[in-house]
């Protein structure tokens, strides 16, 4: 089985109120203007009804995309001390021209305002495991790069 997204209860409740709200609200809301789209007349010319379905197929989309990850979710916090990148921890890198960053390590689905690294990603997967102090090459699309793990935070 694969391991669901790892979010703070605080992101899986936010997440879960607005799937309530579009599956109620917003799609009430997108019918009404489909109708009211509709009343104006030949469809084949009215911008406002496409506009309408178009908003109506993202709305699906997102309905779709929460069911997902919400079935799936770890609710809870990295599970270790902060000894070593995992998932739910930030952690500050320094890059080759000496940057320095923070970042959290978990999924796009955080409630953070910090960049997030993916534990999926070429950088993520390198990342996984390590300490403070160690130097992480990993394989770019523009080749090989290294960063240095400065600190990790629960």
């Amino acid at each position: 089985m694969e391991k669901g997204t790892l979010l703070s209860q605080e992101a899986f409740d936010r997440l879960t109120a607005e799937l309530h709200e579009l599956e109620t609200e917003g799609r009430l809301r997108v019918q009404q203007r489909i109708q009211a789209a509709r009343e104006e007349g030949d469809l084949r010319e009215n911008a406002e009804y496409h506009q309408a379905k178009e908003d109506q197929a993202f709305l699906e989309g997102r309905i779709a995309e929460l069911r997902s990850l919400l079935e799936t979710a770890e609710v809870g916090h990295a599970t270790g001390g902060g000894d070593v990148v995992e998932q739910g921890v930030r952690v500050t890198l320094r890059d080759a021209d000496g940057d320095e960053d923070l970042y959290v390590f978990t999924s796009t689905h955080n409630e953070s305002e910090l960049p997030v690294i993916s534990p999926e990603s070429p950088l993520g997967l390198a990342l996984q495991g390590h300490a403070v102090g160690d130097v992480v090459v990993y394989e770019a699309p523009v080749g090989k790069l290294s960063v240095e793990i400065l600190a990790i935070e629960v």
